[in-house]
């Protein structure tokens, strides 16, 4: 009985390199494509890949066995279409060797992906993967170098804020201290680095066009929007003047602290506001209200409870703020914090009754959603 050792290629770069139809079988017939592939890409992993595989079935040859070496590789971009690409190409395979086992050899995670694929057509009793030793010395570093800024995307990523960052740094050296200026530059170089690896860049590039769609559409949330913003402008005016009238002396927590409670309230009605926005252009679409966007301002004024509270229970100990009054009865700093956890769990089990009575989407249905988008992210 033959062993089949195959190459596998899900990426479909030794197809598209050499032009040759898949699959190849036959020891000449992928040695010649290795100087093929090897001669568009001398850098391509999947050289070694084929290398390795030639390599295997010598050895099995060796040892007086009889082996055939194969190559396959997708023919189609999506992930879909290139498993299914193989799979009829493993298939060939099989109807032209009749083999009792296999022996996968891959370069790559991605390729290890296509193993359930080659299992369910050929027994595998190994799987060969291909890690290529990279030299460490300096012309292996000048050309990696060199291959980098040949990267125009990489560049902008990490040369520019680098750049800028030099620059600034003899300025804030010669306004402030050196503690300070190496600081702001820290902070500086990662505000650039979330910024481009929270892909923060291509929801900023993309804003101008939602808001023109938003526009167009007529869309309610437009309004909510900018109505949300001046109110959680105004929170931040109220924190910051309740901050400012604790005076010179009051330790930076405590203005925190202040901050926090005077601005959460308006903060909160700024997140209902948007949200009942987001509501009524659903209402308006009339294709049903997703459970996920009717208790999103039941969360948010749970939320707001719970923060409000700690910050009363912390300005209260500090005597800072009187504990609350209700009907006569003057409440501890304690219990208050308990009233406004307990509301903030109140408001929210709401929130999930509403939403599970109203709302067209089970909790199946939004976790089913999210794995579908996780995968086509992935």
């Amino acid at each position: 009985m033959t062993t089949l050792v195959i190459c596998v290629d899900r990426s479909g770069a030794i197809g598209r390199a050499t032009n040759v139809p898949m699959p190849v079988a036959g020891w000449e017939a992928v040695r010649s494509l290795v100087t093929d592939a090897g001669l568009d890409d001398p850098e391509d992993a999947s050289v070694n890949c084929l290398l390795e595989s030639l390599r295997v079935a010598r050895d099995l040859r060796d040892e007086r066995e009889e082996s055939v070496v194969a190559v396959v590789s997708a023919e189609s971009d999506t992930a879909v279409g290139a498993d299914r690409s193989i799979a009829s190409q493993l298939d060939d395979l099989v109807d032209r060797y009749d083999p009792r086992a296999a022996i996968v050899v891959v370069d790559s995670a991605e390729d290890e992906r296509v193993l359930p694929v080659v299992e369910s057509r050929i027994p595998v009793d190994s799987v060969d993967r291909v890690v290529v030793r990279q030299a460490r010395d300096i012309e292996s570093t000048y050309y990696l170098l060199k291959q980098f800024l040949a990267d125009e995307q990489l560049r902008s990523t990490v040369l520019v804020p680098i750049g800028v960052a030099l620059l600034l740094l003899p300025v804030l050296f010669s306004q402030f201290s050196a503690g300070e200026a190496i600081a702001g530059v820290a902070g500086l170089l990662g505000a650039a680095l979330l910024y481009k690896g929270l892909a923060i860049d291509r929801f900023v590039a993309g804003m101008p066009e939602r808001v023109r769609e938003a526009l167009y559409a007529g869309q309610v949330s437009v309004v909510t929007y900018v109505v949300a913003g001046g109110l959680a402008l105004v929170g931040g005016f109220f924190g910051f003047l309740a901050a400012s009238d604790l005076g010179p002396g009051s330790p930076r927590i405590v203005e925190v602290v202040e901050f926090a409670y005077a601005a959460v309230p308006w903060f909160a009605v700024a997140g209902v506001t948007a949200a009942v926005g987001r509501l009524l252009d659903e209402l308006i679409r009339d294709e049903g209200i997703r459970t996920p966007y009717l208790n999103l301002p039941f969360v948010i004024a749970a939320v707001a409870l719970v923060v409000r509270g700690f910050a009363g229970y912390f300005l209260a100990q500090e005597a800072i703020h009187e504990p609350l009054s209700m009907y006569g009865m003057t409440m501890t700093p304690v219990q208050q914090l308990a009233a406004f956890i307990v509301g903030g769990i109140v408001v929210s089990l709401v929130g999930v009754k509403v939403a599970s009575d109203v709302g067209t989407e089970t909790l199946e249905d939004v976790i089913d959603a999210e794995r579908d988008a996780d995968g086509r992210r992935e």
